[in-house]
């Protein structure tokens, strides 16, 4: 009876080390694929960053260009407008340096909480 008991005991031993060691590969595995799954995370992240990057930066250079056209045309249609083509580049200047001033003195109360919240867009 005693070796009945002993027997039993030992083959509850041997079940429980065998639930452990399938415990210890779960969580192993478990691991592995939460390690993966951060990485394609932060890959995915830093790739969508990079794309809206490249596509900001052909933006803007296709948008300077068009911006720095239309001032010379428009420079040259106010100029023949009021007869001197210096005039209108400065009437054109002029706008642009209003326009800077405009920016800088509105720059804490919008200027900087769109691009702070254009960029937790990006990032959510």
């Amino acid at each position: 009876m005693e070796k009945e008991q002993e027997q039993k005991q030992t083959e509850e031993k041997e079940g429980f080390r065998e639930k452990v060691g399938d415990l210890t590969d779960h969580i192993g595995d478990y691991l592995d694929t939460l390690y993966k799954l951060t990485i394609v995370k932060a890959t995915q992240k830093a790739t969508n960053v990079a794309s809206i990057i490249v596509v900001a930066i052909a933006v803007i250079t296709v948008g300077m260009f068009a911006l720095f056209f239309a001032s010379i045309a428009l420079s040259l249609w106010i100029g023949n407008l009021i007869s001197s083509r210096v005039g209108g580049f400065l009437v054109v200047a002029g706008f642009y340096l209003f326009s800077l001033l405009i920016i800088i003195l509105l720059r804490k109360k919008i200027v900087f909480p769109f691009f702070r919240n254009l960029i937790l867009r990006i990032y959510d």
